[in-house]
């Protein structure tokens, strides 16, 4: 049976507990390679966004502040943990508890908020299409878009005292996470529950779209809205009709697939842990690194098909 202090203390996130030399330095290439591309392109879109005044948008606001979550994850935690994953098992930053609740914070801040900007995102473009335009002028005034970004941050820094007990609840001298006491258990369901939740209303934005888009392409190529070009669809030449609105839909789901794949893993590895037995260490760190990999991709999955970004 391997030794399972070391790895608990250097990366309790992950869950893996093999004392293997080769997949600690695999994993620091992993979180290094993450950390930069993640680093460079979310630091990118901030630029082109406060630099350019057509990308200053209410969608595109939405887009910043997850990108600026996404950099608690990329530019702050992911490089520690490389770094980290290559220590000796005995090093006294690997055991420190402050140390690992501080990069706990950093993560759980990170990522709370940027789940929140994609709900967030969802909305502000299922409104813009399926509603009037006197609603979404409405709705999105600069105030209330302020206060929608300042809640998603607020609701942030009110669950980082409580989620970094998820991984950092194990020392060297306590034994693997299966076996934790009941409230991590239960967090960790609670956040689970949380994910699936904000999972089901992006679908349902998205998928709103697709049905209004696929629907009605004439409502969406009159609207006159700036917004319009940072929303998945292809812009100039514009296609034949039919064309445009398979392109328009592939994209939208295109998104959702990405979004799913990075966050339901770790959604049904907890609740196989709850209510059955846990996952294998494997899967449940194979869950994680989906999750955290998503801060490098958001500034992609935005902006892939905008032109005015490509313009930029």
């Amino acid at each position: 049976m391997p030794n399972a202090s070391s790895w608990s203390a250097s990366s309790p996130l992950l869950l893996l507990w093999e004392d293997s030399s080769g997949t600690h330095i695999f994993l620091s290439l992993l979180y290094a390679v993450l950390a930069i591309s993640g680093t460079l392109s979310n630091v990118m879109v901030i630029y082109l966004v406060f630099s350019f005044k057509k990308l200053q948008t209410t969608s595109n606001a939405f887009i910043v502040n997850g990108c600026a979550a996404d950099l608690s994850v990329c530019a702050l935690w992911m490089p520690q943990e490389a770094v980290l994953g290559l220590l000796p098992p005995n090093s006294s930053s690997l055991r420190s508890v402050e140390y690992r609740l501080l990069r706990g914070g950093l993560l759980s801040l990170g990522l709370t908020v940027s789940l929140a900007s994609h709900l967030l995102v969802a909305f502000n473009r299922y409104v813009l299409i399926t509603k009037l335009p006197s609603v979404y002028q409405a709705l999105y005034q600069r105030r209330h878009t302020g206060c929608m970004i300042g809640l998603s941050w607020a609701l942030a820094l009110l669950l980082v005292p409580l989620l970094p007990g998820l991984w950092t609840s194990g020392s060297a001298q306590q034994p693997p996470p299966q076996q934790t006491d009941g409230s991590s258990r239960y967090t960790a369901l609670l956040i689970a529950l949380a994910v699936l939740g904000q999972t089901a209303l992006l679908l349902h934005c998205y998928l709103g779209i697709v049905r209004r888009v696929r629907g009605s392409a004439k409502r969406v190529s009159v609207l006159n809205f700036p917004l319009l070009h940072q929303l998945p669809f292809p812009a100039a030449p514009p296609p034949p009709r039919r064309a445009q609105r398979r392109l328009s839909s592939v994209s939208v789901l295109l998104l959702c697939c990405v979004f799913l794949l990075g966050t339901q893993p770790l959604v049904w590895v907890s609740l196989l842990g709850f209510f059955l037995r846990p996952a294998p260490a494997a899967l449940q760190a194979a869950s994680w690194l989906l999750l955290c990999s998503l801060s490098a991709l958001n500034p992609l999955l935005y902006t892939w098909r905008s032109e005015e970004f490509r313009r930029a």
